[in-house]
């Protein structure tokens, strides 16, 4: 509890009435400073007695980056008392004005502002602080809260719609291929039947030395596709952005699509509830090196090096901003300048159908 600028005016009145009150006679100190006393120890047994606000954070839904969200706090007093509210707005979050509200606090009141997400990651609003104050404003006491509300900011998703036709194509036809595991019978061989497919175990036993084939059975979606993607120095978003928009593609192709990255996986699954998890593990991926097995035994491997990001399909190296219609080279930095200034035309959202 502290006195305000106010209430530090009134000291000096008072003490200058007081001093007056010596050559003028007591009538003077009566109609000046005997007002000015009341009112404020009225204000200081008013903030004295005053309860702390209970304070509510509400949960701040996730996005993508340059999008908006808005921030509630639910405070609830026992009277009314006027306050001024402050929020803090964490490190790769923004505001557009500054997130301070004053108010009169009377019974449950709800305080809110948008920020603006503006890097990959799990950002933070908060702490917040209440200071209320007497109805004359010369007593404050301010409360302070701790309490921090997360905010998971989504990787960026480009699109693919200018890159190479055939980078695109051998990505896509990642998604068009079958799960052949689902045994369904056996038939006679045909000519053109990959011999892979013989059941030589049964062939042996016809007398007639007939071949046979295994028939399996028909997967009319996207069969599963498994994504690694690791990032061998200090650059994460790049890494994130880049696995993020494969899986967005992937998953709107029709496949069902997994994830692994340096200190968590996700199974291949498909749908909105999916793409959502996928996005929230890029999220927070950090810098890591997967082990040799992961990445051989992935569908597609995304790699962030010294040389940029490269996306690799069937043992096929892509440059992931050739694969976003952008030319990779050498001068990858200036890639990276014009990647951040045509941001504009990057995609920000999951894709149809599988929208976050």
């Amino acid at each position: 509890m502290r006195l305000t600028l106010r209430g530090w005016t009134v000291v000096v009145v008072v003490c200058g009435a007081v001093v007056l009150s010596w050559q003028s006679g007591p009538r003077a100190l009566n109609a000046i400073v005997v007002p000015l006393v009341v009112m404020l120890l009225a204000g200081l047994v008013t903030i004295g007695r005053a309860d702390r606000p209970r304070v509510t954070r509400r949960p701040v839904e996730e996005g993508f980056i340059r999008e908006e969200r808005p921030v509630e706090v639910a405070i609830e007093t026992d009277g009314a008392t006027a306050a001024t509210v402050r929020d803090t707005v964490g490190d790769g979050l923004s505001a557009a004005t500054e997130p301070l509200a004053e108010t009169t606090l009377e019974g449950e009141e709800t305080v809110s502002y948008d920020v603006r997400l503006e890097a990959r990651g799990e950002r933070r609003v908060g702490p917040l602080s209440i200071t209320v104050s007497d109805v004359v404003g010369l007593v404050e006491r301010r409360f302070a809260y701790e309490a921090t509300t997360p905010v998971l900011v989504y990787p960026r998703v480009r699109q693919l719609a200018g890159g190479s036709a055939a980078d695109i194509q051998a990505l896509a036809g990642v998604a068009d291929r079958r799960d052949h595991e689902e045994f369904d019978h056996l038939r006679e061989y045909r000519r053109g039947d990959p011999l892979r497919d013989v059941h030589w175990k049964s062939a042996a036993k016809r007398p007639d030395d007939d071949l046979v084939v295994t028939e399996y059975a028909d997967d009319e979606e996207g069969g599963a596709v498994t994504i690694a993607a690791d990032c061998l120095i200090d650059r994460d978003d790049e890494m994130a952005s880049a696995a993020a928009t494969v899986a967005t593609y992937l998953l709107e192709q029709g496949a069902t699509v997994g994830i692994t990255v340096p200190g968590g996986t996700r199974p291949p699954g498909s749908g909105r509830d999916h793409h959502r998890d996928l996005l929230q593990l890029l999220a927070v991926a950090r810098p890591g090196e997967l082990g040799e097995r992961t990445r051989g035994d992935a569908d597609v491997l995304v790699r962030t090096d010294d040389d940029g990001t490269t996306v690799v399909v069937d043992g096929h190296e892509i440059p992931f901003d050739r694969l976003c219609g952008r030319e990779s080279g050498s001068k990858r930095g200036g890639d990276r300048k014009r990647t951040e200034r045509d941001g504009r035309s990057d995609r920000e959202t999951g894709g149809q159908g599988v929208t976050a």
